[in-house]
């Protein structure tokens, strides 16, 4: 058995899992992790759990240490200076005249390596950007293009339902979105409806979609004819949930339930 945690660098960020190294890890310690980038200073969100190690499909770095005062403080300067270094690649950005827009920017816990994330239509050549700014703070520059969800869920915001966006609150992972989840559910495809403040496909489409396929399976489609008591008719609509039929025969509509339609 190994004992893993799962911590996230950032509010409502990726989940990422760590052997506790030996470490016995609450919910929202803090503590200091190796990773690919470098040293980060993360936050406990799933507490130590023993799992099989045959259930463990990648090798895991371990937890290097409980996060100290002196670690937190370090913690706190990285994001205040990582905030002034976005301004100033955003004024250097505008200096350049480039197509891209820079939404965030982080130091890693050792202030090795300073990242910058930006969204852009096309690919942009940064190079002169990375070498000025590397000139000015000293440490290794990645500038990384990201996509419209990304930025939703960076700067937050509130949805056509009226509540915080589900990126900013508390989606981990932003998966993939199909229209076809919106047609399984019988939504007008109409960009003003379906798509959230990123442009992009609601993510929410995904929640109930399993649902809604389950409850469609064995229906017609509009257009198909269906026997009904008052005659033959043509489909004109689905009430999927409910599984029901809106039927034209003639002049007339009615409903037809889905069991005992011919």
């Amino acid at each position: 058995m190994q004992e893993v945690v799962g911590i996230s660098f950032k509010k409502n960020g990726r989940i990422y899992y760590f052997l506790s190294g030996g470490y016995k890890l609450k919910k929202n310690i803090t503590v200091i992790v190796k990773t690919d980038q470098g040293l980060q200073f993360g936050k406990v969100v799933n507490p130590s759990v023993n799992i099989d190690k045959s259930q463990i499909k990648t090798s895991l770095k371990k937890v290097l240490r409980i996060a100290s005062k002196t670690d937190y403080n370090k913690h706190l300067k990285n994001l205040k200076d990582a905030s002034a270094a976005l301004i100033k690649c955003r004024e250097l950005v505008a200096k350049e005249k480039l197509n891209m827009n820079v939404i965030a920017s982080e130091y890693t816990f050792d202030r090795d390596k300073l990242i910058f994330r930006f969204i852009a239509d096309n690919r942009i050549d940064f190079r002169k950007l990375a070498k000025d700014l590397a000139a000015i703070y000293k440490v290794r520059i990645e500038l990384r293009q990201v996509g419209a969800r990304d930025k939703a869920k960076e700067i937050g915001g509130y949805g056509q339902c009226g509540q915080q966006l589900c990126c900013a609150r508390f989606l981990k992972e932003l998966d993939t979105v199909s229209i076809n989840m919106a047609k399984n559910q019988n939504i007008a495809l109409n960009p003003s409806k379906i798509n959230g403040l990123c442009g992009r496909l609601l993510c929410c489409l995904k929640y109930e979609n399993e649902g809604y396929k389950e409850c469609r399976a064995g229906m017609l489609k509009i257009g198909d004819e269906i026997e009904t008591p008052e005659g033959v008719g043509q489909v004109i609509g689905l009430d999927i949930l409910n599984q029901k039929y809106k039927v034209q025969v003639d002049n007339t509509i009615i409903e037809v339930d889905k069991v005992g339609s011919n």
